[in-house]
């Protein structure tokens, strides 16, 4: 469990930091794709998050 939670960590925080770099940008095209990689780090971020929760909930 702490090999996800790790991970969940390093994807939010990961997201974070492409989300700050599209607030920075002044190029349109960096803006969109620190913008989607962002959105991408998050979507993978909230699906480790369900796993820990689904394997929390079928072993305790």
């Amino acid at each position: 469990m702490k090999d996800y939670q790790a991970q969940l960590e390093k994807l939010r925080t990961d997201a974070a930091e492409c989300a700050l770099i599209r607030d920075l940008a002044t190029a349109p095209g960096k803006r969109e794709l620190f913008g989607r990689l962002a959105a991408h780090l998050t979507v993978l971020a909230n699906q480790v998050e369900l796993a820990m929760h689904e394997r929390k909930r079928k072993t305790g």
